[in-house]
């Protein structure tokens, strides 16, 4: 019998990605649009799985199954501590939320004060809230850097809507990530064992 769980997100790219990952099991995924939900955390948390988890006690009030992701956005050739370094704010990188199109002017001139080219990644956190509690799981940042790629400052034509910046990110063949027929379907990432690794901990804490 399938279990009902709750994707806790907005993004309509995080949702397809979640129905692929999900895809073969037994779950019925349903979204916050499905249930009515309009308000959101507080993300106050000082990493991507720390802000997954407050996400996962905010929603999982609302079902006994759900699934909330968070994200930070690091340049490798930016100190942690500069200021332009994205972060956990990467729709808010100067204190103020931008839409899709911002972010694409943002950061590819932030790319392009970078040398035109700057080498990136991702740190991923998930958070499964059960009947039982929370569980979570993030890779180290040395392992998050085996999905590292290329943020640059010249934009590809194609978007997709809740990842714009995979417009201007760079396969490390140079090839757009909007170009490979993989990246159209997932979750952008380099590295098949990291999601495999997010596939099999998503499952195990659900039960399945």
């Amino acid at each position: 019998m399938a279990i009902q769980v709750l994707i806790g997100t907005t993004n309509p790219s995080k949702l397809r990605m979640f129905r692929e990952w999900l895809g073969e099991y037994p779950v019925e995924l349903v979204t916050l649009f499905d249930l009515g939900i309009t308000d959101e955390p507080t993300e106050t948390g000082n990493t991507p799985t720390e802000n997954a988890r407050l996400k996962a006690e905010y929603y999982g009030r609302f079902a006994d199954y759900c699934i909330c992701q968070d994200s930070g956005l690091y340049l490798d050739a930016l100190p942690l501590e500069d200021p332009r370094q994205p972060g956990l704010h990467i729709r808010t990188p100067e204190g103020r939320k931008l839409d899709d199109e911002e972010m694409i002017t943002y950061y590819s001139r932030l790319a392009g004060s970078l040398g035109g080219r700057v080498m990136a990644y991702y740190l991923d956190g998930f958070a499964v809230k059960t009947p039982e509690g929370i569980q979570t799981y993030m890779k180290t940042r040395e392992e998050a850097r085996s999905g590292a790629f290329w943020l640059t400052d010249t934009p590809s034509e194609k978007r997709r809507p809740g990842w714009p910046l995979d417009s201007i990110s760079l396969m490390p063949d140079g090839s757009y990530f909007l170009d490979n027929r993989y990246k159209l379907k997932s979750k952008p990432c380099n590295d098949t064992n990291t999601k495999k690794a997010w596939v099999r901990f998503l499952a195990q804490a659900l039960g399945l």
